[in-house]
């Protein structure tokens, strides 16, 4: 007995020793949302968007703010954003109050995806400009040609900006009014979102190959000035991409209507000789015309026949004039650079349709400047080669590891 009461002893000494365990409670704190720098739990949060003809006073109406009031924010507002500009079919959010009254207290427009203005009204009135915080992303992608760029790119469900840039890096070094069925592309290139998800565009295109007609061209987006923010595309050979002059006056939608011909017969002149010495770009009223090359206007003015017409003197040497435009941008002694807008496509002047008839003088010459041989632009300085060829050897090696597959299954299935 003393032995079965001792070992009773030791069992309840054990069960004293033993740790009894805890029991940690964790309080789930509420996540704290916040927007445009507002927590959004504090308000009445309104989503909406401007309706055809609706104004700011009748929004805030709408949401308990009476007149008086309306106009007070309204003058107090006036010097940094004129509440007239609201444009129908943008968002707007309203943060009110949460009692019953759900007086708004800030009023929120959106004028794109990435800005917004403020105006805050609860004590006095603020008014803030601000953007959303933009993330950069990274991606690949590669496609096959059956008809156009602009359909290879959208099969891929890509955005349509990325045709246009891919025209613009290899304007002068590919044809693409005359791609053949099986040119092939990859590259690397940004794309911008805000909200994590949203996309707000394509930023550049860090790297690009395109092979047409059995032919491989690279294009790297290399920095040469970084102080002046100089950059433009090169090859793998650090050849620059691009020519002096673009090859035609308009970017897009367009199609050449009419060459340079100093033998051409017209059946209105009874079939005489009536040189033309332009090249006409066929395009709907009012696409932008572009200067091809950096210079100086010389002339913008109308005349006879020519209609409105803009001339650049842009060197010495080479001289180009844009005729029949609609409505000229520059005015004489303005200096152009490459690709800015110099007028718009119209009919002034003797035309029978709309198109920018496009003049290219060579010492003072009138010339086709699709026989021209022009000069390329600025080539890579010779210190900088090194560092070049330093920057491309891990894109072009991330270039070539793009896969065609998506191409090669296309071709297969045809």
């Amino acid at each position: 007995m003393l032995f079965v009461g001792l070992l009773i002893l030791q069992a309840c000494k054990n069960n004293t020793e033993t740790p009894i365990a805890k029991v940690e409670i964790v309080e789930n704190t509420p996540e704290v949302i916040k927007e445009f720098g507002y927590v959004l739990d504090d308000y009445k949060v309104i989503r909406d968007t401007i309706r055809n003809g609706e104004s700011f006073g009748q929004i805030l109406d709408r949401n308990h703010v009476e007149y008086p009031e309306i106009y007070q924010i309204a003058e107090a507002a006036k010097d940094t954003f004129d509440i007239r500009k609201l444009r129908a079919g943008k968002p707007y959010t309203i943060l009110a109050k949460k009692d019953t009254t759900e007086k708004a207290q800030v009023f929120i427009y959106q004028p794109n995806k990435v800005e917004y203005l403020i105006v805050d009204f609860q004590d006095s009135v603020k008014t803030v400009f601000g953007k959303k915080e933009i993330r950069t992303e990274v991606k690949t992608a590669s496609g096959i040609i059956e008809s156009s760029l602009s359909e290879a790119i959208e099969k891929q469900g890509l955005n349509y900006t990325i045709a246009l840039d891919l025209s613009d890096i290899y304007a002068w070094t590919i044809d693409f009014f005359h791609l053949q069925k099986g040119d092939n592309f990859k590259l690397i290139y940004e794309e911008k979102f805000i909200d994590d998800t949203v996309s707000v565009g394509i930023g550049n295109i860090r790297a690009a190959y395109f092979e047409h007609k059995s032919t491989p061209v690279y294009a790297f987006d290399f920095v040469t000035d970084s102080i002046k923010g100089t950059r433009d595309y090169y090859d793998d050979n650090a050849k620059t991409l691009r020519r002096q002059f673009l090859k035609a006056p308009l970017k897009y939608g367009y199609r050449v209507s009419s060459r340079y011909n100093l033998k051409r017969r017209i059946k209105y002149y009874g079939y005489k000789i009536r040189p033309h010495k332009g090249t006409d770009f066929a395009a709907s009223i009012g696409t932008p015309i572009i200067s091809t090359a950096n210079g100086t206007v010389i002339a913008s003015t109308y005349r006879g026949g020519n209609g409105n017409y803009v001339k650049v003197k842009h060197n010495a040497t080479y001289t180009t004039q844009y005729l029949h435009m609609k409505k000229r941008a520059v005015k004489k002694g303005d200096y152009v650079k490459q690709g800015q807008v110099i007028g718009y496509v119209g009919m002034t002047g003797n035309t029978g349709g709309p198109h920018v008839c496009y003049r290219f003088w060579k010492n003072g010459k009138q010339v086709d400047p699709f026989r021209q041989k022009l000069p390329a632009a600025e080539p890579i300085k010779e210190n900088l080669k090194e560092q070049y060829f330093a920057f491309i050897q891990p894109l072009k090696a991330e270039l070539d590891q793009i896969p065609t597959k998506y191409a090669e299954q296309t071709l297969a299935a045809h």
